[in-house]
């Protein structure tokens, strides 16, 4: 198993990023640099952590068994489960729970907290930013709107955390201070709310919601 990454490795990664954004950027790409070199260094960054990023197959099989436990209380209830709920009927204690989430965020399971071709961030689809083509423009406003709906069935915690990570843009520290609770437990309610969240939007686009 690797060491976990330290700042020092990340701010590395960082730079790379930037020399490649400084090394192929062309003004015809119709963006600042900054905006350019951001994406380079924030895309630098995350494969180096998917690089080292590493769960035993004893997590793995937890994280399976989580989903797919999530998705048939979904589908039975039409809400996704409590976490105090989710970790019962699994058999593991709540804080091995939140581990889980931690830890399938931490390999992509999530697609939400990470873009990718066919999956745009989640922060991107709170700004509801604009598309040229009208198809794409009918694709995102119904995916933000089943984002909106899947939103506002989370626990108010979750998404308070939510909203202020993704559309405020505070940070972690920033949201404990204003909900009167420590970083760590606001990084569990943040892991738990993506959770449940993916396990919806995973629904509704398998038509099952």
């Amino acid at each position: 198993m690797k060491p976990p990454l330290s700042f020092e490795d990340m701010v590395s990664a960082g730079a790379v990023g930037l020399v490649r954004a400084a090394r192929d950027f062309k003004p015809s790409h119709q963006a600042e640099f900054k905006t350019y070199a951001y994406i380079r260094i924030r895309g630098a960054i995350l494969d180096e952590l998917r690089c080292w990023s590493f769960v035993p197959a004893n997590l793995n099989k937890r994280i399976r068994q989580a989903q797919q436990l999530s998705r048939k209380i979904t589908e039975q209830t039409g809400t996704t489960p409590a976490d105090s709920e989710l970790a019962e009927r699994l058999g593991i204690t709540i804080d091995e729970l939140y581990e889980t989430f931690e830890n399938a965020r931490a390999q992509h399971f999530l697609s939400l907290d990470d873009s990718s071709e066919d999956s745009p961030a989640l922060g991107c689809l709170l700004a509801a930013p604009h598309s040229s083509l009208p198809d794409e423009r009918i694709e995102k406003a119904e995916l933000v709107e089943k984002l909106a709906e899947a939103i506002e069935q989370l626990q108010e915690k979750q998404r308070q955390v939510i909203l202020l990570y993704y559309q405020q843009q505070l940070t972690m520290k920033q949201i404990a201070e204003i909900m009167e609770i420590t970083e760590s437990r606001i990084s569990q309610l943040h892991a738990s709310a993506l959770f449940s969240l993916s396990t919806r939007l995973r629904q509704w686009k398998d038509g099952r919601l």
